[in-house]
């Protein structure tokens, strides 16, 4: 390892120094990419998951006319493409694509859902955690889902931002998203979502700055 391992869920409970002994076990591969730079196509083979060291990794679905939906991004210590690397006779059905310059470190599932050996005492509490991170994205989805379902585009923004104020418990915060990957992840076009977020500000509903938002109350 080149680079110290970030804080991750992954690796919840675990010393660094045990951790460092168990990536030889999950045959680790370290490797960098520019901005933009793909990480894997849809339709490739799934073989490990990625763990992110530095940078952010952007996990986008493309169709068959080149629309774009953003599902989600991995920061430095997040995972992505572990369910996929659990199943590995699937194909990827989402690419993922570096955001800024990121280094990842890949680390083959199978060694994980499998014992490797008696020696390996951190074993089951590494499937724990992998289990917790899977458990955790799929509430992620569902939320997603949910904001995805609205019928009209005021309705989903503010279903999202309304999750956001309550995560980050305060009616103003910053999203993950400038305004284009926020489009992207509605499933909106970004001239309307534009457009909505002025009517929006306009109507005295919400104050922004980029993607700095206060969410304003009847009673504020």
């Amino acid at each position: 390892m080149t680079k110290k391992i970030p804080e991750s869920a992954l690796f919840r409970g675990i010393t660094n120094d045990e951790v460092r002994g168990m990536l030889k076990c999950l045959t680790s591969v370290e490797k960098n990419y520019k901005k933009g730079e793909i990480v894997f196509h849809a339709g490739e083979d799934a073989r490990a998951m990625g763990l992110v060291l530095s940078g952010c990794v952007e996990i986008v679905r493309d169709d068959y006319w080149g629309n774009r939906q953003v599902i989600g991004t991995a920061e430095p210590g997040e995972l992505f493409g572990e369910s996929y690397a659990c199943m590995p006779e699937e194909q990827f059905m989402i690419s993922a694509e570096a955001r800024e310059d990121s280094q990842v470190l890949f680390m083959e599932v199978g060694r994980i859902l499998t014992t490797c050996s008696p020696a390996c005492e951190f074993h089951s509490k590494l499937i724990h955690n992998l289990l917790y991170i899977l458990a955790e994205k799929n509430l992620s989805l569902t939320r997603k889902i949910d904001h995805m379902g609205k019928r009209s585009i005021r309705e989903k923004v503010m279903a999202y931002l309304s999750f956001q104020a309550e995560r980050q418990k305060s009616g103003e915060f910053t999203i993950p998203f400038n305004r284009q990957q926020f489009a992207d992840y509605l499933a909106v076009d970004r001239s309307a979502l534009s457009a909505e977020l002025s009517r929006m500000q306009k109507d005295g509903m919400i104050e922004f700055e980029k993607n700095h938002f206060k969410i304003i109350r009847p009673n504020d």
